[in-house]
This record gives structure tokens, C-alpha cells and sequence, in this order.
């Protein structure tokens, strides 16, 4: 696979890092992208070819798709790894920071795709692996912000797997449950805390507690990084991969009767609060 190509986003760390490695390993042309480029620089000397990308940056990400087709002469595989988590509960969460979230983890990658689809298009093969998340399945208190936007990306998926499939390009959907990652503590020292109601103290109770409650299920960012390689190496992807125990769960927990799932989230929310 020496002669493919692959541009992922949000390569600084974590599952990021972890797929470009996987990539590199099994001898893609890597183009490693973060919004510095110096978080990517062990990359750089690993044999990858590295990028300076905000997804938030519209003109930005058509430059890079561009410059990867112009260095390249093709794009096999989009990588929309790029994200972050907006915590707390939905009342307490201003609107701005609702639009940040949808920014970085719809908005994004759905810039990148519009940037990649012609070229894809034109040679009539490719694959989009968007990485979602076992949020973007259920939706529990604290977490409906950042699960709204990884339904979003779910839904923009399934859509755009059944209008490629005449033009022989693939979509795939990675949805790891928890990863043991900086993920959380570098999205916390980005954004200010939220100005709690005081309405939903079980809520943060149990976010506080997330880590020891989820401990038992959590993957390692190397586990989704060969899911995402499978993904894009397969002839037909599967349209869904769940990553890690949790993944699964989460992935079977969606077909609960809704008052089922909500008594089962109102017992281990009451046990925190």
C-alpha cells in the first residue's frame, strides 16, 4: 500500500497520533495535520509529511487538501479525527460554546470532506472515515452538547455513504467508547468551566466520577488507530465500527426501549449524586 494516500486531522496526540503511526507502519504516504505544526513533529521525522490545520479555517482546509494533491497526485483516504468534548449539562452550556463544539466536530469535517469528495470523485474511489464516538449513539445527562455534535456527524455519514456509492467512494464510521487519552484534560485547558445553574449536581457528581465509572471499558488510542486502518484498507468498509467493549455496549444500547434506557441512566447518575 506504499502508493496510497492518507491526510488525517488532529494528529498532536491520542487516537491522532496513534492512526498516523498505524498509516506509517503499514506504508501509506501519511499527511499528519494539527493545529500546530510543531505537536507533529515526531511524526515528521517518523517519515510523515506534515501540515499546519484549524479545521475551524475554511480556506485552510482546502489548502491542504490541495497541497496533498498536488504533492501527491491523489487522496485514497480523509481521516476526520479532529474533535474535543464540551462537558455539562445542556441548560448550563451558552449557545456560543454550542457552536464551537458543532465547529471543530461537524463543521470541520464536513469542510474537509467538501475539499476531498471532487478529487475522490474523479479518480471513482476513495474512503471518509469520520471518528465518532459511542456518544453519538446514546446521549446521556452531561455529555448532550458534545453527543449532539457526534450525532450530527453520524447522520452526515449515513447520508453521504448512500450518495457516494455510485461514484465508488466509501464512508465509514469509527465509534470507540472510552479512550485512554489526554483527550479530556486538554479540552478542559482550553476552555473555561462552565457557569454551573446549580440545578444538576448529580450530573457533574457523575462526570467527576466518569473515569472510574467507564475504567473497566477504556481502549487505547492504538486499538481505534487499527479499526481506522482496517476501515480504510478494506475494499468494502463496514458502514460502523464500535471500538472497545464500551463501543459495543453502546452500540447495542440504543435498541433499549427509551424508558428502559432512561430508568438505567437515572440509577448510575443517582449513585454519583
Amino acid at each position: 500500500m506504499s502508493n496510497e494516500t492518507v491526510l488525517i486531522t488532529g494528529c498532536s496526540s491520542g487516537i491522532g497520533r496513534a492512526t498516523a503511526e498505524a498509516f506509517l507502519d503499514d506504508e501509506w504516504t501519511v499527511w499528519a495535520t494539527a493545529r500546530d505544526a510543531d505537536d507533529v513533529a515526531a511524526l515528521a521525522d517518523a517519515g510523515a509529511r506534515t501540515a499546519e490545520l484549524d479545521v475551524t479555517h475554511p480556506a485552510q482546509c482546502r489548502q491542504v487538501v490541495e497541497r496533498v494533491v498536488d504533492a501527491e497526485g491523489r487522496l485514497d483516504c480523509l481521516v476526520n479525527n479532529a474533535g474535543y468534548a464540551q462537558m455539562g449539562a445542556v441548560e448550563d452550556v451558552p449557545t456560543r460554546r454550542v457552536n464551537a463544539q458543532f465547529d471543530v466536530n461537524v463543521y470541520g469535517p464536513h469542510r474537509l470532506i467538501r475539499a476531498a469528495l471532487p478529487h475522490m470523485r474523479e479518480r471513482g474511489e476513495g474512503t471518509v472515515v469520520n471518528v465518532s464516538s459511542v456518544a453519538g449513539r446514546v446521549s446521556t445527562p452531561g455529555m448532550g452538547v458534545y453527543s449532539a455534535s457526534k450525532y450530527a456527524l453520524e447522520a452526515l455519514s449515513d447520508a453521504l455513504r448512500g450518495e457516494l456509492e455510485p461514484h465508488g467512494v466509501d464512508v465509514a464510521l469509527v465509534e470507540p467508547g472510552p479512550v485512554e487519552t489526554n483527550f479530556d484534560a486538554r479540552a478542559a485547558e482550553s476552555l473555561e468551566p462552565v457557569d454551573a445553574s446549580g440545578a444538576y449536581g448529580r450530573v457533574y457528581s457523575f462526570l467527576e466520577d466518569y473515569d472510574a465509572v467507564s475504567g473497566m471499558g477504556v481502549s487505547q488510542p492504538e486499538d481505534v488507530a487499527a479499526v481506522v486502518l482496517e476501515a480504510a484498507s478494506t475494499t468494502d468498509p463496514d458502514p460502523r465500527y464500535p471500538v472497545g467493549s464500551m463501543g459495543t455496549f453502546g452500540s447495542l444500547a440504543r435498541y433499549l426501549p427509551d424508558r428502559i434506557r432512561d430508568r438505567i441512566v437515572d440509577l448510575l447518575y443517582g449513585l454519583a449524586g
